[in-house]
Formats: C-alpha cells, structure tokens, sequence
C-alpha cells in the first residue's frame, strides 16, 4: 500500500534490462514499485541487443520502450531522471530515502540497485567514436555481426592474447595488435601460429577511417598502418556505485581484475540490511539477458524479504489481539 505519491515498497534505482525485470516481477507480486532512469543505457550505441530470446536484434531504445511499458502495466512508476544521493531514513517502516538531481525526494521500505556500469576506454582518437558498432569487446554480443571482416584486437591487458583465440571462431583474419601492453608466452606464440593469427608489435596510436565513416586501420607509433574492418578492445569496468556511499557500501575488486563492482549473494542480497544489486553493478560480466535474469532474481528475494515483515507485524498485532482477550475473559 502507498501512504503517499513519494513512498513506495521499492525503489529501483536504475533502469536498465534489470532495473525493468526486477519492477515488473515486483508489479506481478502487487507491490509499489518506482524506477528511476537518467535515460543513459550502457548499450545506447550498439545498433542492437544479441543472444536475448525472442528480441534478438531489437535496439536497445526499443527493448527498454517495452520494458517500461510493460513495467507500467503492472502499476509501476517509470520517473526519468538522475538519484543524486542514496541513504537510510530514520523511519521504522520507509527506511530508504533516494533524492534525485530536481530535489525530489523517494521513500521507500527497500532498495534495489541497477546502475550498471562505465566503459571505460584506451586514451586513443577515434575510439569512442566507433565504440558499440566498429569497436566492440564482446565476441558473444556482437561477433556475428564482424564474422569473417579483418578483426584487430587491441591489447589493453593479459586477457587480449584469450580474446584474440575466441574471436579466430568469427573470422580467419585476426590481428593481435600488442600495444606496448603484453609479451605473449612461448604457448601463446605457437597457438597464434596455430591459428593463423597474426601478431604486431608497438603501440597503437589512432584509427583511420574510409570515406563513409567506416572503420579502415590501425595507426602505429612507427608511423605503420595496418588494415582492419573492426577492432576489439577490453575496456576497464566501471560499475557506477559512487553515490551509494551513504548506504554504507563500498565495492570490492571483480575476482578477474576487470574492476570494481558490489558484491552479492546468489539472490542480489548486498551485505547492508534491505539492499540489492543487479546486473553489471553486482557482476561486471553480465550481458543483457542474464542482467534481466538478476533482476527477476533479486525481485523474488526483496519480495519475500517484504512478506517476511509483513507476516511478523502481522504475528505480533494477532498476538497482542489474543493476548487482550485473554485478560478480559480471566
């Protein structure tokens, strides 16, 4: 039940494929749930979500579109715009308080957290600018689309000379461009061989393009250019956990050096009373389905964490009920 337009049983902070999963599950469970959204999805560039069943290829503008209206249907509130700060509220029953950028204030009786993460990118020119369409780094999201093209593979850490291997399964023209950043092994050397890959050494410093935009090369130090048609890069994971330092939570390093994230149980529990994470501000790794996946995860246990206080407030007023009974029937 809301006791006001501001209060709700949980805020979700984030709006994301798991931000929308968790608000429409917590809909179907006739619970009050608001997302909040800036409106700045991860995957804005990319030109569409891949390997999510049933909306395969759809635009990442389309699939979250969906998601809020579906979210709405369920009686959810979708409020565009950016959560300033995060903190507990000294009220027993709305122990959350979430201002966002316009002053506006959200109370509710538990969080979820779904702020995904930063691409963090090499300081090179024409990076960004190519980054979800020529410049990708997930072979899985979107090496279908770059199948069988000239692949570079730009080292930015020891995980480079792995994604150079994986991407071989796409296409047979793979480059491995070592950027002053790794020295492969003498297993390393031979499985590129092996593979067919070929290997260039210094630094990267630019990118050119074709007439139409498109990507055409890499630029070396040594004033080499070397031709590809699309380019990999691991970029360090930012997960956007800074303004949830009033909650008392401080993320802790991912087990594969890629960055920082909050850690959780299996059900998106945080290590602080009433608060969950989900999709890639909980695991760095997480594509877009298994992201919704832990939002449906996370919604199952926020709701039962909510039925659970229900039930005692429930318990301790029947109690009370009886135990007034009994004394004046005695």
């Amino acid at each position: 039940m809301i006791d006001s337009p501001n209060t709700f049983d949980v805020v979700v902070i984030g709006g994301g494929s798991a931000g929308l999963s968790a608000a429409l599950m917590l809909g179907r469970t006739r619970r009050s749930v608001a997302v909040v959204d800036s409106g700045r999805p991860r995957n804005a560039p990319a030109d569409g979500v891949h390997g999510f069943l049933t909306s395969e290829g759809m635009s990442p503008a389309e699939l979250l579109k969906i998601g809020r209206t579906e979210v709405e249907s369920y009686g959810g509130t979708i409020i565009p715009g950016t959560v300033t700060d995060a903190a507990h509220h000294n009220d027993p029953r709305y122990r959350f308080r979430t201002t966002l950028q316009d002053g506006s204030i959200l109370r509710s009786r538990r969080l979820l957290l779904t702020t995904g993460l930063t691409d963090q990118l090499p300081n090179i020119p024409g990076l960004r600018e190519h980054w979800g369409r020529d410049v990708i780094h997930c072979p899985f999201c979107h090496g279908w689309e770059v199948r069988d093209r000239a692949i570079g593979i730009l080292a930015t850490s020891p995980m480079a000379l792995h994604q150079a291997l994986l991407f071989r399964q796409w296409s047979s023209r793979i480059t491995l461009f070592l950027n002053n950043t790794v020295e492969p092994g003498e297993t390393e050397w031979e499985q590129f061989a092996a593979r067919g890959i070929t290997v260039v050494d210094g630094a990267v410093t630019n990118l050119q393009n074709d007439d139409g935009g498109r990507l055409a090369g890499v630029e070396l130090a040594d004033g080499r250019t070397v031709p590809i048609e699309a380019l990999t890069v691991a970029p360090r994971f930012v997960a956007n956990t800074g303004i949830f330092t009033g909650l008392g939570l401080v993320p802790v390093q991912h087990p594969m050096g890629v960055g920082e994230h909050f850690e959780v149980d299996e059900m998106g529990a945080t290590k602080v009373d009433g608060v969950w994470a989900a999709g890639n501000v909980a695991n760095l790794m997480l594509q877009v389905l298994p992201s919704a996946a832990s939002g449906s995860t996370a919604a199952v246990a926020i709701n039962n964490s909510l039925m659970a206080e229900e039930l005692e407030a429930d318990l301790t007023a029947y109690r009370a009920r009886v135990n007034t009974i009994e004394e004046r029937v005695s």
